[in-house]
């Protein structure tokens, strides 16, 4: 018989937080860390890149899908992603959770095993945050990154001439997600683990800033809304090349047959995509699909790219419909990628 599993109401939130504390990750600029009003970080560069973000359960993941281990760790990537897209390196995150009394402590404790095992490798720390009832789960993080004296790469540098490139893999997570809905997560672990887990080249950022990049930030949102942003930040258009798009294509394109197969399968025969439609939606994954957090950058034409990003395609002035994304010098007519108030 297996046992009834702890609560998160069953426990005091100073012995919950106890269980919480020897679990995050440290670093060597923290000064003061968890534990009184505030933490105190060291900032040799004597600036801070500051972003924040927020996980909605029911909005941004389920947890019959995803582990507080999952959940912590998406929560850091996401957010370690937009301070390195600017250049800097992740110092400190200060995380708040808000939490129903059902919730059992061991998927608290897993979230912050997941805070720190994406923090680490990058010499993050957890310094401090808050703990909060609610009726769902809510994790909001806010990062802080040091500059190390370089410039903040920003979205609005990009200059025609400047070569467009990628680090890091486009719709997996996507197709990960499209395969848990359909409860067909078990045709593909990997596509399933890249949206549960993602991990983006991170370590490029900085590498990219060191080598000149003009602009950059992490696609989150979908190519063509990420792209957008830095065209018309930039007053340009970004003329991507589809065809050096498709590195995951054939495992993309075999997630959206099985999910047209399922669809038959379920009785919908008649309505179920044929290999052209399946085509199209793992194109659609590819340039709309959000949260696999590639870096997307741009560089001079005589940068050599850094370690892990591809050439993707070119910026070009602004024509006749404005500043933009183009595919091969067409205006794309897809959606762009996620919103949050009209998904």
């Amino acid at each position: 018989m297996s046992e009834t599993p702890l609560l998160v109401r069953d426990v005091p939130e100073e012995a919950l937080l106890a269980r919480i504390f020897p679990l995050l990750p440290t670093a060597p600029t923290t000064l003061v860390g968890p534990g009184d009003d505030c933490a105190v970080v060291a900032a040799p560069d004597g600036r801070y890149v500051v972003s924040t973000d927020v996980l909605v359960e029911d909005r941004h993941f389920r947890r019959r899908w995803s582990s507080g281990y999952d959940v912590g760790w998406r929560a850091a990537v996401q957010n370690l992603a937009d301070v390195v897209s600017m250049g800097a390196r992740p110092a400190a995150l200060v995380v708040s959770l808000v939490m129903p009394g059902d919730l059992p402590v061991d998927w608290v404790t897993g979230l912050a095993r997941g805070l720190a095992d994406a923090c680490t490798p990058l010499g993050a720390a957890v310094v401090g945050g808050d703990l909060s009832g609610g009726d769902q789960v809510v994790v909001a993080v806010t990062v802080h990154g040091d500059l190390e004296g370089r410039a903040p790469v920003l979205r609005s540098g990009a200059r025609p001439g400047d070569v467009v490139a990628l680090a890091g893999s486009l719709g997996r997570s996507a197709a990960g997600l499209a395969l848990l809905d359909a409860g067909r997560g078990h045709v593909d672990d990997a596509l399933v683990a890249a949206y549960l887990r993602p991990d983006p080249p991170l370590a490029a950022g900085p590498a990219a800033a060191d080598a000149g990049a003009t602009a950059m930030m992490d696609v989150s949102d979908g190519l063509l809304r990420d792209a957008g942003r830095i065209a018309r930040a930039s007053g340009a258009v970004l003329d991507l090349a589809p065809a050096t798009l498709g590195a995951d294509r054939d495992r993309l394109r075999a997630a959206a047959g099985a999910l047209a197969g399922h669809a038959g399968a379920a009785g919908d025969a008649g309505d179920a995509p044929g290999a052209g439609a399946a085509e199209d939606r793992a194109e659609g994954w590819v340039l709309s699909g959000g949260e696999d957090h590639a870096l997307l950058a741009t560089f001079p034409a005589h940068a050599t790219l850094p370690a892990g990003f591809r050439a993707i395609g070119v910026v070009r002035p602004a024509d006749d419909d404005g500043a933009g994304v183009r595919l091969d010098g067409a205006v794309p007519h897809r959606a762009p990628g996620w919103d949050h108030f009209r998904a």
